[in-house]
């Protein structure tokens, strides 16, 4: 075999088509509660940039074992002859809808697949599994167990005492929510199982921690894009001489606002695409941070700078250097009820105002009037739309493909903190984008260098939250 092959084996519904999905990161696996789901094996290979690293076979739960291992038993001479009679009864029952699944799982063993035996440390270990492990010891093929605790894991030692007595390696791992670095352990235990097996494994464990760099980075570009084209939006709209103004500003500041959720949800969608989750249903519970109000008070509250950050990091932002901050013609500030608190005069008052962006009347050369919403100059914005992006990245990155309810999105995922030197790196580089020329060389210097400071959080999160692989 050109890369190594390992049959995922085991009693049904003990989740061994969820950690099939899990380490071969496809959602096409079948997963259900429900036993009996898997009733063919099927191969899935893990392929990195159309290069297969390893395959998983997904393979029918143990239904008859105890029938199978008494038949193997009146037809064994001795302990070297047992590979041949295991492959002898898949021979002669074949077909067979009475030994159907024993076929199945046993077939691409026989043809030289690595075992990984499923069990559930939820479930209390009884005799019965003995004669599976038995059969499985049989084949004379390289094996491992794996404990997956569904629910509460209260059986796992009695099943560790077990499973020791009839494989080389045991391990316990929750194959649903297991996080990227438990994966990548697995993978290299997997290669301790034959010496032909670990050169490659090791290098497909490279492989995956290399992809999963280039993920976080591009994730990195998706936020840095999506940041620089928020603090370049705006709306507007052309109104005669003698219209007034103020009839029209409610509805360009929907428009406004909606275009800023527009940016942020095709963001959401190509990060949740790069980790292979297309047409990811997302829900959100709580404060709704990310779909519901972009622009909510939860999300300033949450995710915004604190009191003590706005002078320094506004100061680094040039948020009120040379008069920065316009003054509204109409006099209508957006979002006014969505105040901080607490912070009053002089500069803290402007850091303070929670105003996103303020309408002006444009005075056209040949009559006329347009009406302008954005774009945003608030101290605040950038930071509070960098926080929401750290958190969703967190989840997508932690999900695995076995994982088929819909994305949660809450206050769960741990985040890194900013220090102060990166906030104001951070601040001067917001300042950057909203002075210089769209698609200068300046500006794309300036996306770049934020791409570079949130591909640095990105891994700091992941790191923090144990999904990296370190």
């Amino acid at each position: 075999m050109s890369e190594p092959v390992f049959a995922v084996v085991g009693h049904p519904n003990k989740g061994k088509s969820s950690l099939v999905a899990t380490l071969a990161r496809d959602a096409t696996v079948a997963v259900s509660p429900e036993p009996g789901t898997t009733r063919r094996a099927r191969r899935f290979p893990m392929r990195i940039d159309g290069q297969v690293l390893y395959t998983l076979t997904d393979t029918p739960g143990f239904q008859r074992a105890r029938a199978a291992l008494a038949w193997m038993k009146q037809h064994e001479s001795n302990a070297a002859s047992r590979p041949a009679v295991v492959a002898r009864f898949v021979e002669q029952h074949a077909g067979e809808e009475r030994f159907h699944d024993e076929c199945e799982l046993l077939r691409p063993i026989l043809e030289g697949a690595g075992i990984i035996y499923v069990v559930d440390g939820a479930s209390p270990y009884g005799p019965e599994y003995e004669a599976e492990m038995e059969i499985l010891r049989w084949s004379g093929r390289p094996s491992m167990a794996i404990i997956n605790p569904i629910g509460q894991p209260r059986f796992v030692e009695p099943w560790e005492n077990a499973l020791g007595q009839f494989f080389r390696v045991v391990r316990v791992i929750d194959v649903l929510k297991a996080p990227f670095s438990a994966q990548l352990e697995l993978l290299r235990a997997f290669g301790h199982l034959a010496e032909a097996w670990r050169e490659p494994l090791d290098r497909a464990a490279t492989a995956l921690l290399a992809h999963r760099r280039r993920q976080r980075e591009n994730a990195a570009r998706i936020i840095a894009e999506l940041i620089a084209a928020t603090l370049a939006c705006y709306e507007t709209r052309d109104l005669g001489p003698e219209a007034d103004p103020q009839a029209y500003a409610a509805a360009l500041e929907k428009t406004y606002r909606g275009s800023l959720r527009q940016l942020e949800g095709r963001a959401r969608r190509a990060v949740e695409a790069l980790y292979g989750y297309e047409n990811l249903d997302r829900t959100e519970v709580d404060m709704e941070l990310l779909e519901t109000d972009l622009l909510s008070e939860e999300s300033w509250l949450a995710f915004g700078l604190r009191q003590r950050d706005l002078v320094a990091v506004g100061a680094a932002g040039g948020a009120v250097a040379g008069g920065a901050f316009d003054v509204a013609v109409l006099g209508a500030s957006f979002f006014a009820g969505t105040v901080i608190g607490g912070l009053a005069g002089g500069a803290l008052g402007y850091f303070s105002s929670q105003k996103l962006a303020e309408t002006k009347v444009l005075h056209q050369p040949l009559g006329g009037k347009r009406l302008r919403c954005g774009p945003t100059k608030n101290v605040q914005f950038p930071f509070v739309l960098l926080g929401r992006a750290r958190l969703h990245h967190a989840l997508v990155a932690a999900r695995t493909h076995a994982q088929r309810t819909g994305l949660v999105v809450d206050n769960s995922a741990a985040s890194s903190t900013i220090s102060d030197t990166d906030k104001r790196r951070l601040a001067g580089i917001f300042g950057q984008l909203r002075r210089y020329e769209l698609g200068s060389e300046r500006y794309v210097a300036a996306v770049n260098e934020l791409s570079s400071q949130i591909a640095h959080l990105l891994e700091a999160d992941e790191s923090l939250s144990g999904s990296s692989g370190g």
